[in-house]
């Protein structure tokens, strides 16, 4: 059998991923190694995210990697993985779904009385949420892996919290470290996660079997929330959070909403659908909130963008 050569980006979090779908590769039996490749999006911690570019600016590298057969596979958390792939590549397994939740990590119970905050992240669908909920509060810009963050929270004296994806501290192992560092953390429920949040996924060329990995609920959580996502995005990065949960085996439930960059405007949806119905009701969600306007507020937030 031929070893699978796993193509990762060098951060912590992403080199436990790689070892994550190692382990269940060579579980069932496979050989692999790990290959850790730069990413775009790990090199430049100056920019906004959204300022770099189209979606995709984590996983580039690795799509040349597998496109010049330098790996067989790339392991991403895919809510970072475009909608669309180059031609010839296609996600081959959804292997595990953590967490969705996103969390604020703060240094002080004071956060909660305070009238003004000073937070922290580099997502504009948490800033669109968190601006939305507390219009008077302050975002700033904050890039680089999970550690890296953390620093530079505990180093400004000036920032209350920041915000993070829960699966993120929890797979690196610093949950239970918070504390040691002077810092608290809260699960933010009124915020929905960003489509395919705490999903692992795979990328490979189209005809590289891994069905024997593959989860087939985590399939249909990422189906729906990344297509979701492909309908109202259109390639430019937005506010945009959904989230399919399991009401029992035969039925689920969908949460979608897409808001403003200020967070003024909010478009929701939620609804409910049974299992066999899952391949298309992204779009068919997707399409009731552009009939409530969120194709004008994607043109707007082209605009925004474009003239950062």
């Amino acid at each position: 059998m031929k070893k699978i050569r796993i193509g990762t980006r060098q951060s912590p979090l992403a080199l436990w991923q790689a070892n994550k779908i190692a382990s269940i590769l060579e579980a069932k039996g496979h050989e692999t190694e790990i290959v850790a490749i730069t990413s775009e999006g790990d090199d430049n911690l100056k920019q906004p995210i959204y300022s770099l570019g189209l979606t995709g600016v984590f996983t580039r590298s690795l799509d040349i990697a597998l496109l010049n057969d330098k790996v067989d596979i790339a392991v991403h958390s895919l809510k970072d993985v475009p909608t669309v792939l180059p031609e010839t590549l296609q996600l081959v397994a959804y292997p595990e779904r953590a967490s969705s939740a996103d969390i604020l990590v703060y240094k002080s119970e004071d956060i909660f009385e305070k009238e003004h905050r000073v937070i922290a992240t580099g997502s504009l669908r948490r800033k669109a949420f968190w601006n939305h909920k507390y219009p008077t509060d302050t975002i700033v810009d904050l890039r680089g892996n999970v550690q890296l963050r953390l620093k530079k929270l505990q180093d400004n004296d000036e920032w209350d919290g920041a915000i993070f994806a829960f699966a993120g501290l929890d797979r690196s192992e610093i949950l239970e470290e918070l504390n040691s560092k002077g810092l608290h953390y809260k699960v933010i429920d009124w915020m929905l996660a960003a489509p395919s949040q705490g999903i692992l996924g795979v990328v490979a060329k189209e005809g590289f079997d891994l069905s024997d990995i593959n989860n087939p609920e985590c399939e249909l959580f990422a189906t729906v929330e990344r297509q979701f996502l492909n309908v109202l995005e259109g390639g430019c990065t937005a506010p945009i959070g959904a989230l399919v949960e399991k009401i029992d085996d035969e039925n689920y439930s969908f949460k979608g909403a897409i808001l403003s960059i200020d967070g003024k405007e909010m478009i929701t949806i939620e609804r409910q659908f049974k299992a066999n119905e899952y391949p298309t009701k992204g779009k068919e969600f997707a399409e009731e909130c552009i009939a409530q306007g969120a194709a004008k507020m994607i043109e707007e937030i082209k605009k925004e963008i474009g003239s950062k």
